[in-house]
């Protein structure tokens, strides 16, 4: 069965938009641990435009026995109140971390890894984070191959960015896209490496993602997955506040 992780950046977001602590991604991954997801995914930053140190600690508290899975920039030096990502895992001893090659000037990650240019000092990374007792996964685009290189760095697994994918499946074109998606998921399972996904991923075009790949090992979703909840859930929330101004609650 494919894991999910739910990832409660979009919840800390809303809460720094207006200041103070509502709404609280730690309640919120408890909801979704209660659901029935498989595990909660932070991305905490070193500008903390969302997730923050503190919601780092929180969080672990909530998910228990259930997987935590914090991504990040291994390479982002510590600054201002953020610790950096070895030392918020050396904290929190998450199952797993996700090695993102993400900068201040991104929104949303948009790229994985250059396995030419970084693999030397991925390796250091790789290794520091194993010793915490942390899985591996490193953020890759689809397309990407000879991952023969990551295992023998020794990380656990790879993320596939599936932000084009996702963009090809809305406009109707998605066959390209997902052919590079399942080639790289057949080259990471031929050397050994399990076979994550992530970004974008929604209601419409994940399960056409799983079907092609049914190895998949995990996938991570936020953005679509609380945009959806709020359209979802907004019916019966306006109906619940007319009745309590009607007197009927």
């Amino acid at each position: 069965m494919i894991k999910l992780s739910v990832n409660v950046n979009k919840v800390a977001v809303l809460r720094n938009s207006r200041g103070g602590r509502d709404p609280d991604p730690a309640a919120y991954a408890r909801v979704a641990l209660a659901a029935g997801c498989h595990g909660i995914t932070v991305h905490p930053r070193p500008d903390q435009r969302h997730i923050r140190n503190d919601d780092v600690a929180r969080i672990a508290e909530v998910v228990g026995a259930a997987e935590y899975n914090i991504e990040g920039n291994p390479f982002a030096a510590a600054r201002g109140d953020h610790q950096g990502l070895l030392a918020l895992a050396r904290a929190t001893r998450p199952a797993q971390v996700t090695f993102v090659p993400d900068g201040d000037g991104q929104i949303t990650s948009d790229h994985g890894f250059d396995l030419d240019a970084d693999s030397g000092r991925l390796a250091s990374a790789i290794d520091a984070f194993k010793a915490v007792g942390c899985r591996v996964s490193v953020f890759v685009d689809a397309g990407t191959r000879r991952l023969e290189r990551l295992a023998a760095l020794g990380a656990d697994r790879i993320e596939i960015y599936t932000g084009p994918y996702a963009a090809a499946h809305a406009r109707a074109d998605g066959a390209r896209e997902l052919a590079a998606c399942i080639a790289t998921a057949n080259d990471a399972r031929a050397c050994g490496l399990g076979v994550n996904a992530g970004h974008d991923l929604d209601q419409r075009n994940l399960g056409r993602l799983a079907a092609a790949i049914p190895f998949l090992d995990e996938v991570s979703i936020g953005h679509a997955l609380f945009a959806e909840a709020i359209l979802e859930g907004l019916d019966a929330t306006v109906r619940r506040y007319l009745a309590i101004l009607a007197g009927q609650a």
